[in-house]
């Protein structure tokens, strides 16, 4: 049987951004905010992408999309390299490759009426004329739960999650292959974001979308996600099949997250397992195991050792120099 080919490939991913080590000082150092990330998204799944604030999951889907550019490696969007696109090629792609912001309020131009918001995609890329326009933008309207009102209408007038639905519109409005969901329910009130989460679900299933679902709500992740990915200091320390991860977890910052999942059950305690110790600089980092500073079941080789993703399975793999022994 032939092996499925990814519609995106990521591959040793790099993003350094430089910062001065003092006022008198010549020595250059950088922020590894990404540091040799590698996945693949397939066709039609939702990749959940976690990890603490400043892990380096918005930076990566960033990156990908090129909203900021890479200090090296290679991101292949079906088969072809768009880091190395061209603005002209890049533009085309775009229409492909789209993002749903994580604050719906200020990614949407106060100064434009929702109507002129959605329509702004199909003139950018000279895709019908006004009256076909106007069809398009009430049907992304309908598609999202909004009445047709709401094209004259403008930012400010709506709720967060209408807002988000709004931005949600206008990431699906050119039928794209692949949209990066930054976050896109951590600034809404809990009672909305189970309807963020239906819609892109629906949405996902009606269009056959890839998503590069990036959260901290790891409830959210294990509803939406066929497989998650899990980033600890600029890093993928562990990716596998949603349900494995949960139930298997094998990286120790993995078991820590997991554990601290609150459940919905006053008869039920969990027992989170408490980190201690500081978490590293990204402009310096230790030798060895980025996590070791923090981790419960630390030995002298890590101090050492910098574990690549070993493979569990053909499905699961941690970056813990315990999985390979």
């Amino acid at each position: 049987m032939e092996k499925k080919k990814p519609l995106l490939s990521v591959s040793h991913l790099k993003k350094y951004f430089p910062v001065k080590a003092g006022f008198f000082s010549s020595e250059k150092k950088a922020v590894h905010a990404v540091d040799d990330v590698s996945f693949d998204l397939f066709e039609g799944e939702v990749l959940g992408l976690v990890g603490e604030s400043g892990s380096g999951k918005s930076t990566a889907g960033r990156l990908i999309l090129r909203l900021i550019e890479a200090t090296e490696g290679e991101v292949f969007f079906n088969g072809e390299n768009i880091l190395k696109a061209d603005g002209k090629r890049l533009r085309s792609l775009r229409k492909e490759m789209q993002i749903i912001f994580q604050d719906p309020y200020s990614s949407l131009n106060p100064r434009m009426t929702i109507g002129k918001i959605l329509e702004e995609p199909f003139i950018i890329h000279q895709m019908g004329n006004k009256a076909e326009r106007k069809e398009k933008v009430l049907k992304l309207l309908e598609k999202i739960g909004l009445h047709p009102d709401a094209v004259s209408r403008y930012p400010h007038e709506f709720s967060g999650g209408q807002r988000q639905r709004v931005g949600i519109a206008r990431a699906i409005s050119l039928s794209p292959r692949l949209i990066v969901a930054d976050e896109p329910i951590s600034s809404l009130d809990v009672s909305i974001q189970a309807q963020i989460i239906n819609l892109l679900e629906d949405l996902q299933k009606e269009f056959n979308l890839s998503i590069l679902f990036i959260a901290h709500d790891l409830n959210m992740v294990r509803h939406l996600s066929n497989r998650v990915a899990v980033m600890y200091l600029g890093r993928i320390v562990e990716l596998a099949r949603t349900e494995d991860l949960f139930k298997n977890p094998r990286h120790p910052y993995t078991e820590a997250l997991l554990s601290a999942i609150p459940v919905p059950d006053p008869e039920k305690r969990r027992n989170p397992i408490l980190l201690s110790g500081d978490i590293p600089s990204p402009i310096d980092l230790p030798e060895g195991c980025r996590f070791q500073s923090r981790c419960p079941k630390k030995i002298k080789a890590c101090e050492t050792n910098d574990p690549p993703l070993y493979s569990i399975n053909e499905d699961h793999q941690a970056a813990c120099i315990l999985v390979k022994n």
